[in-house]
């Protein structure tokens, strides 16, 4: 069963659905300790989520007349400590809808030893129930099943990547007929991602998702540059030259082993100036033009 949690009317457009869906029906989310932890919601420049102990997605569907049949699920980032939600998450699912693809935030649980069993995997499964509960709704939100992409922040685009190459492993037991689906994307999107868990990695991601001394097969494992294979769907990375937190090498990994192996199409844009954590840019004439040009790598895949 799928519990709607709220539903309203989006910047006076009253086309423009929100709808807040768990991601697991009660009482059987996989690798959950019981526990009195609570999640944990922050707001001081912008919306932080911490310690997430019930997973949902934000579905923002587009007007009818504009719908594209696309949509993409959105990962935020923040380290795998908290989600930057607002930043990264619900002002880039606005802008997907203006221009007819839906924008589904996913608001996923963060690794914990406290409240979670093998923590590493947590992030995955429910990145993996979140792109396979949309396909179950597809009809109903008028999503082409075949056209559902990806667009990951930082530790949300490792999330993204990891999901991207790992969609078919199998990271926990089926909950009912939604897991029958598939969780492969048919597109992604990386925004200055955490790829490698090894020696450029961002340490602070790193450290959340496997501890501090992680051994050498989970650092392989959960580096996603070594998981592509030809399979590996169609990936656009965005990075900034000078970002100090998660080197661009990262980005440079993945595109260069994606273009190797993979079948599908990779590209790379690499702005010389922008630090890292961006988000929509809003107030920088030149990073501000990130969007328009991931909107123009989708449509290009049409042509393939």
């Amino acid at each position: 069963m799928i519990f709607v949690l709220a539903l309203t009317v989006l910047g006076g457009c009253a086309a423009n659905k929100e709808l807040v869906i768990d991601i697991w029906p009660k009482d059987k989310i996989p690798n959950q300790l019981k526990t009195d932890i609570e999640e944990v919601q922050e707001y001081t420049d912008i919306l932080k989520f911490s310690r997430v102990q019930k997973p949902t997605i934000e579905v923002f569907l587009p007007h009818a007349s504009k719908a594209t049949g696309k949509a993409m699920l959105i990962f935020p980032g923040g380290g795998y400590g908290i989600l930057a939600y607002d930043w990264e998450g619900t002002s880039v699912a606005k802008f997907l809808v203006d221009h007819g693809i839906a924008g589904i935030v996913v608001k996923y649980r963060l690794p914990s030893d406290e409240t979670q069993i093998d923590k590493h995997y947590v992030p995955l499964i429910d990145a993996q129930r979140a792109i396979r509960l949309v396909r179950s709704r597809s009809k109903e939100w008028n999503i082409d099943p075949a056209n559902i992409g990806l667009i990951g922040f930082s530790a949300g685009g490792h999330l993204a990547s990891t999901l991207g190459t790992q969609y078919d492993n199998m990271v926990y037991t089926a909950v009912d007929k939604v897991d029958s689906l598939s969780a492969r994307p048919d597109f992604m999107v990386l925004m200055y991602p955490v790829i490698t868990m090894g020696e450029n990695t961002h340490k602070g991601s790193r450290n959340n998702l496997l501890g501090k001394n992680p051994s050498a097969e989970k650092v392989m494992q959960f580096s996603s540059d070594l998981q592509i294979n030809e399979d590996t769907p169609a990936t656009y990375l965005i990075h900034a030259m000078d970002d100090k937190a998660v080197p661009v090498a990262n980005s440079e990994y993945f595109f260069a082993l994606h273009n190797a192996k993979s079948n599908e199409r990779g590209q790379l844009y690499i702005f010389e100036e922008g630090g890292h954590g961006f988000g929509m840019a809003e107030d920088n004439e030149i990073l501000r033009k990130w969007p328009l040009l991931v909107l123009d790598w989708i449509n290009s895949l049409e042509t393939d």
